[in-house]
């Protein structure tokens, strides 16, 4: 039997993975903390925000809303648009090794783009449900750390054109994306993932995100069921 890996050597693996996406937090998050101030709000709505809401792109959004006082039913349908994609990330995210409810609710709770992309990750296939949320921690903690710092200097600093910032949340997506095909090449599904965009976006362009995802994960579930149904033949 192999000797099982010391304590500090498992974390040391998580950080080692977990550090390119997280590092890319604090300039995210000042981000974040550039806009946030130059809404017109008080520079801990920052740090607020990424905390609670934690759900990257709606944050973004979220500061306009805040900022106009846009109603709660205006909020809560565009929570639900924009973090609907969450429903699929459930669906392969290893939840089920992570222990204890509290473990599990804060493990749904920190369910973010960037901690999907390194828990379903092959390195990441053994982890345990303390690696798991050691890593959901680190992002967590790394997307504050990177709003308050952005809310303190753009007090400090105003700055009076944010041109280009609101591009750095999708600029990262699409880091991950390419780092996903990297990880598992295949053709074939990109191809089709490009295809439901286009498609969503000719169609359904006010919901494109939803719509994208329902067609992706409906086209996976007919080749899934297609590939166990030459297997069984």
């Amino acid at each position: 039997m192999p000797p099982s890996p010391e304590p500090g050597d498992s974390l040391r693996s998580v950080v080692t993975l977990t550090a390119p996406i997280g590092l890319a937090f604090i300039p995210l998050g000042m981000a974040l903390g550039f806009l946030v101030v130059h809404a017109g709000l008080a520079w801990w709505w920052a740090p607020v925000f990424a905390a609670v809401i934690y759900a990257g792109s709606l944050e973004f959004l979220m500061v306009h809303l805040a900022a106009s006082a846009a109603p709660i039913a205006t909020v809560a349908l565009t929570t639900f648009v924009v973090n609907s994609r969450h429903v699929f990330y459930a669906l392969s995210f290893p939840l089920h090794r992570v222990r204890g409810v509290l473990g599990k609710l804060y493990s749904t709770y920190t369910l973010s783009d960037e901690a999907y992309a390194v828990g379903v990750s092959p390195e990441a296939r053994a982890w345990p449900s303390r690696l798991i949320l050691f890593m959901q921690v680190c992002l967590h903690l790394l997307w504050v750390a990177g709003a308050t710092l952005g809310g303190l200097v753009g007090q400090a600093l105003p700055i009076e054109r944010l041109e280009g910032l609101d591009f750095a949340l999708t600029a990262l997506f699409l880091v991950l994306g390419i780092d996903a095909y990297r990880q598992r090449p295949d053709r074939t599904t990109a191809a089709v993932a490009a295809l439901c965009a286009v498609v969503a976006w000719s169609l359904l362009p006010g919901q494109m995100l939803v719509a994208a995802f329902a067609a992706f994960a409906g086209v996976l579930l007919v080749r899934m069921s297609l590939r166990r149904r030459d297997d069984d033949a």
